[in-house]
């Protein structure tokens, strides 16, 4: 079983940044493809940015693409989101997530994922 969870989150002006956390315990997330989603609202739970097991490859919205980067630390067993640039668009509740398969070079849409952490909001205010 893996744990997961987000921090970092909070209240930042358009044009400003922030770098959120993924801290996972239980067990080690390596083998995982890590994905960052958010959720605004009366809206569906979107794919932000998602990076594979290895950290070799990256994938993007492209409501983030140039804005956002996604990074991990195998040994740390922690990934980051870095966003930048951010709008009042960006604002909702951010989740990581890990894959349900192992060795993966993704984790993008809601059916791959088998571990939620329990989300961290982020605030953009205009």
């Amino acid at each position: 079983q893996v744990q997961l969870v987000e921090s970092g989150g909070g209240l930042v002006q358009a044009g400003g940044s922030l770098r959120l956390s993924c801290a996972a315990s239980g067990r080690t997330i390596s083998p995982y493809a890590i994905g960052w989603f958010r959720q605004s609202p009366g809206k569906e739970r979107d794919f932000v940015a998602t990076i594979s097991w290895n950290g070799g490859r990256e994938n993007y919205a492209n409501s983030v693409k140039g804005r956002f980067t996604i990074s991990r630390d195998n040994a740390k067993n922690t990934v980051n989101l870095q966003m930048n640039s951010l709008n009042p668009e960006d604002t909702a509740v951010y989740y990581c997530a890990a894959g349900s398969r192992l060795y993966t070079s993704s984790v993008s849409s809601l059916s791959e994922v088998a571990y939620w952490g329990q989300g961290t909001q982020v605030t953009v205010s205009s």
